[in-house]
Parts: C-alpha cells; structure tokens; sequence
C-alpha cells in the first residue's frame, strides 16, 4: 500500500502557491492606500465631487458639470471608475479609469494624457489609445451625453 503523505502534501504546497500567487496580484492590481492629490484626481480638492455609492452610474445620473472638466485635461471620478476629458474645448469624452495593463485605478491627468500610478501606462485624453506602456490595449470609452445645463451623464 502506498504512502498518501506525498500527495497531501503536494496538495498542499500547489493550494499554498495558489494563494500566494493570488495575494500578489491582488497587492499589483489594488488601488494605492494613500494616493497623492493631483489635480484632476478625485482626492484634489479641484476634482469633481462624485455622487455618492448610492446613487450609482445609471444612465442618465448626472456624473459631473462641465465646467469641472479642464480643457485639454480631464476629471476622474475614482467611485465610479471613469475619467472624463475635455481635449478640446467643449468636445467631451468618457473612459474607464481602470488601467489595461495591471487593473489599477489611473490617478491623473496631465499633458494631454490620463496617467497610471502603478506601472507608468500613459493613455491618450482624446481617444484613450495607449501613449506609453507597458499597457497594449485602450482604455473603454463610455457613451456619455451633456445636457445644456452642461451636466455630464452616461448615455
């Protein structure tokens, strides 16, 4: 009769590497503890006020005014993982905020680039195609409508 205590412990060697694997990934792709206010960051007093979890990204909610879009920049809104941009004045575009590369939340937006603090993925504000990696794939652009009050909805 063979011994079963290789196969337990093989078991549990392969579920301990499972969840330590996990763990790094999740701790890669997490969300930074205590992001730097940057302007255009949701935690810069010069961000948009997001609404709050209840009221949810519905179409049709109001996500933002207008008029707190930067032209040439853009305004993230970290609850409901989406930044808005104004390349140029009056032309508005929505895209997630969640990084292709690693699923980091992107946490600015500068010189004409939505900026990941994770890895340095750089995303364009104009269409959201990748200015410099490591990511190889744009971020998703969200249908978004501006009412003539010039609040900002998803479409």
């Amino acid at each position: 009769m063979s011994d079963p205590t290789p196969t337990a412990r093989r078991t549990v060697l392969a579920a301990g590497a499972a969840a330590l694997a996990g763990g790094t990934l999740t701790a890669c792709g997490g969300e930074e503890k205590n992001p730097k206010s940057e302007p255009g960051s949701a935690s810069s007093p010069q961000a948009a006020q997001s609404p709050s979890p209840s009221s949810g990204t519905a179409a049709g909610k109001a996500l933002l005014k207008s008029s707190a879009v930067p032209v040439g920049g853009g305004t993230i809104l970290r609850e409901e993982k989406l930044v808005v941009t104004q390349p140029t004045a009056g032309s508005f575009r929505c895209f997630t905020a969640v990084c292709t590369h690693q699923g980091c939340i992107v946490n600015k937006v500068e010189a004409g680039t939505i900026d990941c603090p994770c890895h340095g993925s750089k995303f364009e504000i104009t269409d959201g195609a990748v200015a410099h990696g490591p990511a190889t794939r744009p971020l998703a652009e969200k249908q978004i409508t501006v009412a003539p009050d010039g609040n900002i909805s998803l479409a």
